[in-house]
């Protein structure tokens, strides 16, 4: 892709960035250039300025790198599937009900979760709980008195114990069975307490879906049945007299689905499966169709990686008439629709924000002249301006790589000293600044651009990718990037982002424009007298669980906030990210065995007379301030 040309004026600088096609209807750029929020729940209401948010919540003491929680974006996210799915359930004459849960694994953060059950109980929303202790979390939740707590993932009797026990509280938790296996344990715990289980069965589709998650679809995917265990399975349920038990069938249709027309597939295929289950006499009462619905991300609507070609009401009207069609060809009572959409309903609520620390910057201002001795490469390098021009700028472009390399060799070979090789380096990158400027004037600026990619500047920046965006770095996944300020004006600079982690992978260099993915993310100079604040969108799913504790950098701040109707916001919640102290005793230090240990080496070296009594003060408030402290640049 050719980088938009950055050095023409624009009356909209921020287009650069793709903000209307990915999030026009959460964001946008206010006169000032601020980044505001948008509530899209009330349309009438003002535009909110990020910048102000972090201005006022920074004097409340509240310091980035964070996480900004967005409710109303959150309610958008429920609201969106559940009326999409009653708008198609209407115009289709569907004569069953839409019954979604939240996959607790995609944010299982309290705040989240919390409000997730919050906005879903007029629509009967539900939770999906994949392991042991997100049931814990699921059963900590009064939910709507029809909604679901659907059980997925391998069970232990326990696990399957506190299921079954949890409909005496009135909660219709199913227990998915994943294996033949896996059903003998439910009959020993169901023979165990004497009570009758509500059960579903998972069901391994072929159908296999594109992306960057084809593998979660298909005869390779990780979890459920293929067609010679469910036969099993039936059979055993009818010889233990619980088969009236079966009422869902789950049927995982893939992972952030990029082209709609491989939802039809699999929705079709998953429709036979519930035909012939319930001639085998499996009185289902519910189709579970899992994940699928996408982001999103690039705002390109199309059938890639990181978008998609369908809307949500595309989405739920595809499912809910090829379930039509499906069960009216059948003769069969139209099922109960679930879904598992985590990403899609999160994805957007939440939004990773950090400041730029300092900068590497790939040019100079100025060019220092050739000293007398010089090594005459020097001269040659120092001479190109002379000649640096449109019509030559390949030519100029080609010398100065290739004197700047041949005069690093010298350098390495010790032909040259430290000051003569600095002065080339200078020189080099004055002449990067000239080609830079002149490289839309040329001819083959596409190729031009392509070295100027090379040495796009990098901008250091307060966050660890590890720890918040552990997608970027695992799949390449895209989040949009874009500069929080002065996008009023027309972007000066080239960057990639690095991180504050001590590893060369921890680094954004890939980012979303309005053009295309770039390898660089057009910027502004820093200034000294403001701090420059990036953000990435889209941090809802998976981001803030996935992330690691790489060079023990933990959870960053997270708040929770309510958009105004007078351009303000509330403040409804707020979590402190971790402290040094509590990200040691998750890798098995003791702070206060730390601060012994510490207390200890200052003694000693007091008593041997290698430090003086008087520092011991200082050196221990110096310790106990850094483990006390928050993880990240403060």
């Amino acid at each position: 892709m050719r980088d938009e040309d950055l050095s023409k004026p624009t009356d909209a600088p921020q287009s650069i960035y793709g903000i209307d096609k990915w999030g026009a209807d959460l964001v946008s750029v206010m006169d000032n250039g601020d980044l505001g929020l948008k509530n899209p729940l009330k349309a009438d209401a003002p535009v909110v300025s990020l910048p102000k948010i972090i201005r006022d919540l920074d004097e409340q003491g509240v310091q980035t790198p964070l996480v900004l929680r967005v409710s109303s974006f959150l309610e958008l996210g429920i609201r969106s599937i559940n009326e999409g799915f009653s708008r198609a359930i209407e115009k289709s004459g569907y004569r069953g009900v839409y019954r979604g849960v939240f996959p607790i694994k995609v944010n299982q953060q309290a705040q989240v979760v919390d409000r997730i059950v919050e906005f879903g109980r007029p629509y009967s929303f539900g939770l999906e709980a994949g392991s042991k202790p997100e049931l814990v979390v699921a059963l900590t939740h009064r939910l709507a008195r029809d909604a679901l707590i659907v059980c997925n993932g391998v069970k232990d009797a326990e696990f399957i114990r506190l299921a079954i026990l949890s409909r005496k509280l009135g909660f219709n938790t199913v227990v998915v069975l994943e294996s033949p296996k896996e059903l003998e344990t439910v009959l020993e715990v169901v023979a165990e307490l004497d009570q009758e289980p509500l059960l579903g069965v998972r069901v391994k589709l072929t159908n296999e879906i594109s992306g960057n998650w084809a593998e979660s679809s298909g005869d390779r995917s990780t979890f459920g049945m293929p067609t010679d265990q469910l036969v099993t399975v039936i059979d055993r349920l009818r010889e233990a007299g619980l088969l009236h038990c079966l009422k869902l069938q789950h049927s995982h249709l893939g992972s952030q689905i990029p082209d709609v027309n491989d939802v039809r597939r699999a929705v079709g295929e998953a429709c036979r499966y519930f035909a012939e289950l319930t001639r085998e006499g499996a009185p289902l009462t519910h189709l579970d169709l899992g994940g699928g619905l996408g982001v999103d991300y690039t705002g390109e609507k199309s059938a890639t990686e990181n978008s998609i070609n369908y809307s949500v009401d595309e989405y739920c009207a595809n499912v809910v008439e090829t379930v039509t069609y499906a069960m009216d060809e059948a003769g069969l009572e139209h099922p109960t629709l679930v879904t598992e959409s985590g990403r899609a309903v999160v994805a957007s609520s939440s939004m990773l924000i950090f400041n730029v620390l300092e900068t590497t910057l790939y040019d100079a201002p100025a060019s220092p002249a050739p000293h007398e001795g010089d090594h005459h490469l020097v001269g040659d390098l120092a001479a190109i301006k002379d000649y640096l021009g449109p019509d030559r700028l390949q030519e100029s472009l080609n010398d100065a790589i290739f004197y700047r390399n041949e005069l690093r060799a010298l350098f390495r070979r010790g032909y040259i000293d430290l000051r003569q090789m600095g002065r080339a380096e200078e020189m080099f990158l004055h002449l990067m600044a000239k080609i830079k400027t002149l490289a839309p004037e040329a001819g083959n600026a596409a190729q031009i651009d392509a070295h100027l990619e090379k040495i796009a500047d990098i901008y250091h920046c307060n966050f660890s990718l590890f720890q918040s965006l552990p997608d970027v770095w695992a799949i390449d996944q895209l989040h949009p990037v874009v500069p929080m300020q002065r996008l009023n004006e027309v972007p000066d600079r080239r960057a990639v982002l690095s991180d504050i982690t001590c590893d060369s992978d921890g680094k954004i260099d890939r980012f979303i424009l309005e053009d295309g993915v770039s390898p660089s993310l057009p910027v502004h100079s820093i200034t000294d007298h403001e701090p420059y604040y990036l953000c990435v969108f889209f941090v809802g799913a998976y981001q803030e669980t996935l992330g690691d504790l790489h060079n023990l950098f933990g959870d960053t701040n997270a708040v929770t906030i309510e958009l105004r109707d007078d351009g303000e916001f509330d403040l409804l919640h707020e979590q402190e990210g971790d402290t040094i102290a509590e990200v040691l005793s998750y890798v098995e230090y003791e702070p206060r065995d730390c601060i012994a240990a510490f207390r200890s080496i200052v003694d000693q070296e007091i008593s041997e007379a290698r430090l003086k009594a008087s520092d011991r003060k200082m050196l221990m408030a110096a310790y106990r301030d850094s483990i006390n402290g928050y993880t990240y640049y403060e």
